[in-house]
């Protein structure tokens, strides 16, 4: 009997690495299904010429450049008309942007199956946060995304709490709901190696109890919360630093440094960017604890990656996984709040040092466990098929 693995096409926005969790999703994730002899290929809007399109590991088909803020692109329903039927299956990740809208138009009631992956974008905080953006939403949800779920082969949630949370946006919700995960590959072993390049780039760092914050500079992600609550407890121990690095949302970060220097931390705290590669692993075995107060989070890539690394996390209950961790015993957990950042915060130093190396082992067995992106990418091929994705190719090579 002749089998072959699954053609996929993921479909996106956006590559730019700035987008987080989805980007590097699709990364990760096309690097186990090529191992598990799937094939990988990616459509997005972005211009052909765009700076983070010369090393991508798969088949890139840009689109753009789409100027408007929507990122509508006449071009795109006739491309998926004509190359999504030689896909086994086409995923769809992210929303609010027309290439979700287009593959419902190009594919919705034709052979080649669809799939959704929301990546927390109909968590009910941003109805919230956000209201006159969900009103917007709102005109725009019962002919377009509600259609968009609805007509999925399934919609496929990060872990049950997105799930659960996905229900609470708009009353006018029908859709195929089912569970896979989403996770990360394992960091380089290398830790002293990594913990010195990162060293040698902030030699001023060394000796210091760090505390890495990895992420966008971004309101949702409570940074103001956590700048308050280490001014809190950076009296209690000389040696506590905090490091800050991501790319940062315009104007916060001007914002943020004004704060700690009102409250007489600013020495106390390192801004270092957007960091990758070697120097990022580094910053995460470097540390003590990660962390991130975040009001929405659906999953958390960083967290996971911390995780991975052996370092324990500091995050809020708004981080989807958290109840994962917090069975694991991988982390402190507490509301978004200054107080559930102090609390959590402060949790982490009252560990001994027996103690944070218990949380250091349970760590990384939850994400061993969880998060490892192998097991997530064989759940998504195993909903896929539950879903009757690759159904006609025993037998065939097709």
């Amino acid at each position: 009997m002749n089998t072959r693995g699954l053609r996929l096409l993921h479909v996106i926005s956006s590559l730019d690495p700035r987008g987080g969790g989805p980007v590097e999703g699709i990364r990760q994730l096309a690097r186990v299904d090529e191992a598990m002899g799937n094939t990988v290929e990616v459509v997005c809007l972005d211009a052909p010429d765009a700076p983070w399109m010369h090393d991508q590991p798969f088949v890139v088909h840009a689109l753009g450049p789409s100027p408007v803020s929507y990122r509508y692109n006449a071009r795109f329903v006739d491309w998926l008309r004509e190359h999504a039927p030689r896909f086994d299956a086409v995923i769809v990740n992210g929303l609010w942007q027309y290439h979700g809208f287009a593959v419902w138009r190009a594919l919705a009631g034709t052979p080649t199956p669809y799939f959704v992956f929301p990546h927390g974008m109909l968590d009910p905080w941003f109805k919230r946060a956000y209201p006159l953006k969900h009103l917007k939403k709102w005109l725009y949800w019962p002919w377009a995304e509600y259609r968009v779920l609805r007509d999925a082969r399934a919609v496929i949630f990060t872990c049950e709490e997105e799930k659960l949370l996905a229900r609470e946006s708009f009353w006018l919700y029908r859709c195929n709901e089912v569970v896979a995960g989403f996770g990360t590959a394992a960091p380089p072993a290398d830790r002293e190696r990594l913990r010195e390049i990162f060293f040698a780039a902030h030699p001023e760092l060394e000796g210091k109890r760090l505390a890495l914050f990895l992420s966008r500079i971004h309101e949702k992600k409570g940074c103001d919360l956590l700048i308050d609550a280490f001014a809190r407890i950076a009296r209690d121990d000389a040696r506590l630093h905090l490091v800050m690095a991501g790319p940062e949302q315009p104007g916060l970060g001007a914002t943020l440094r004004a704060r700690a220097a009102e409250l007489g931390i600013a020495d106390r705290i390192s801004w270092t960017g957007m960091i990758g590669g070697d120097l990022k692993w580094g910053a995460f075995y470097a540390a003590e604890v990660f962390c991130l107060p975040s009001h929405q989070e659906n999953f958390g890539v960083a967290v996971a990656e911390a995780l991975a690394c052996g370092t324990p996390v500091v995050i809020s209950n708004k981080v989807n996984i958290w109840r994962e961790i917090e069975a694991d015993a991988g982390g402190w957990i507490g509301d978004d709040s200054l107080a559930g950042t102090e609390g959590s915060l402060r949790r982490w130093l009252a560990e001994t040092p027996a103690t944070l190396d218990a949380k250091r082992a349970n760590a990384r067995r939850c994400f061993e466990t969880r998060f490892r992106v192998e097991r997530v990418a064989e759940n998504i091929v195993e909903v896929l098929r539950a879903h009757g994705v690759g159904a006609a190719l025993a037998g065939s090579a097709r």
